[in-house]
C-alpha cells in the first residue's frame, strides 16, 4: 500500500514586500504568496516524494481560489480542502530585515481555516504507515483545534506516525501562557518534535537548553529535531544519542517557509524509507538532517514559501 502524507492546518496568502529593511507599516508594496505552514509542508512533500493532502478550510473568495489552484498545480491533493461563506481566506501581511528575517501581521478573526468542521475527519481514510504533521497557530480554541484532535486519535488508533512543529506564532494568540499550556498539552501527542531555538525557552519555560530539550520526551514522542538557523540542526533521542548537521553559508533573501521546508524534507526522506520512520531516524539521521539543511538552504535564497521549493532534480 502506497503511504500517504496529510498536513493539517492553516493555508493563507503571505503578502510578502516588495521593499527590504522595512517596518511593516512602511513597507508600500507586496507580492501575494500561497503560505500557511501545513500548506508549505505539504508541498514540500509533494515536491520530495508526493502522495500529499492538505486539509483545511478556505473561504469562497479569490484568495481561496488561488490556493487550490496553486496546490493543485504542484499535484497537492485537494480534496480535504473545504470551502466556506461563513468567513474568508486568512491573510499574514510580512516585512522583511536586511538579513531576510520577518515581521507579521495577520487578518484571521476568524479565518475560514479556524471554523474547520472536525466530522469531517471521519471522512479521511488514514491508514499505518502514513504520516501526519501540524502546527500551533491552528490550535486556538475552535472546530479546528477539534479536528486537530481527532485527527491525532485516529493516527494513534492506526498506527500513522505524528509530527508537531509548533511553529509559534506570538503575536496570532492574546493570552501567550495559554498558548505555552496549549503546545505543552499537544507534545506527548507527536512520535517527532521539531521545535527551534528561539521556540524552545518559551514552551518549555527551562533557560538551560539541554534540561529543555530533554523536557519534550513526554508521552509518545521518540525524537527531537532542533534547528538553530544558520547553525544547524540536531536529531536528539531520548538515550542522548545525537546527531547534527551543519549547513552550507547561503546568501539569505527571504526566510518565510525556510523551517516548513526543513521538516517537509525530512518528512520526505522518511515516507520514501522502506522501515518505520523513528528507526529510519536512527539509521540514517545524520544524511537525512543533511538533506533538510540542503533543502532548507535552497529556499532562504529566493522569494516565496512555495515558489522557492526545489524539487530532488534542482538540488
Amino acid at each position: 500500500m502506497t503511504k500517504a502524507f496529510y498536513a493539517i492546518g492553516e493555508a493563507l496568502i503571505d503578502f510578502i514586500p516588495t521593499e527590504r529593511d522595512q517596518l511593516l507599516k512602511d513597507v508600500n508594496g507586496f507580492m501575494p504568496q500561497v503560505g500557511g505552514a501545513p500548506c508549505n509542508v505539504a508541498a514540500a512533500v509533494q515536491k520530495l516524494t508526493g502522495h500529499s493532502h492538505l486539509i483545511t478550510q478556505l473561504g469562497n473568495d479569490a484568495f481561496g481560489d488561488r490556493i487550490v489552484e496553486t496546490l493543485a498545480q504542484l499535484n497537492v491533493d485537494t480534496q480535504w480542502i473545504e470551502r466556506t461563506d461563513v468567513a474568508n481566506t486568512a491573510l499574514a501581511f510580512v516585512s522583511l530585515t536586511a538579513s531576510g528575517e520577518r515581521d507579521f501581521s495577520f487578518y484571521r478573526k476568524p479565518s475560514a481555516d479556524m471554523l474547520y468542521d472536525p466530522a469531517h475527519i471521519a471522512r479521511i481514510p488514514l491508514c499505518k504507515g502514513d504520516m501526519i504533521h501540524f502546527c500551533s497557530v491552528a490550535l486556538v480554541d475552535s472546530p479546528m483545534k477539534e479536528a486537530h484532535e481527532a485527527l491525532l486519535t485516529k493516527a494513534h488508533e492506526v498506527g500513522a506516525t505524528v509530527v508537531f512543529d509548533p511553529n509559534v506564532r506570538l503575536p496570532l494568540w492574546e493570552d501567550h501562557q495559554a498558548y505555552q499550556q496549549t503546545i505543552q498539552s499537544f507534545i506527548p501527542h507527536a512520535d517527532i518534535v521539531k521545535i527551534s531555538d528561539e521556540e524552545l525557552s518559551f514552551i518549555t519555560q527551562i533557560s538551560d537548553e539541554q534540561q529543555a530539550l530533554q523536557s519534550l520526551f513526554q508521552g509518545r514522542v521518540k525524537a527531537v529535531i532542533y534547528t538553530q538557523g544558520g547553525e544547524g540542526a540536531s536529531l536528539i533521542f531520548e538515550d542522548g544519542t545525537t546527531y547534527t548537521a551543519r549547513p552550507n553559508a547561503v546568501d539569505v533573501v527571504d526566510t518565510t517557509g525556510a523551517g516548513d521546508a526543513f521538516i517537509g524534507a525530512v518528512i520526505a526522506e522518511l515516507m520514501q524509507a522502506s522501515v518505520q520512520p523513528i528507526e529510519t531516524l536512527k539509521t540514517d539521521g545524520q544524511a537525512i538532517l543533511a538533506f533538510a539543511n540542503q533543502v532548507a538552504g535552497h529556499v532562504v535564497q529566493q522569494y516565496g514559501a512555495l515558489s522557492s521549493l526545489p524539487t530532488r532534480e534542482e538540488l
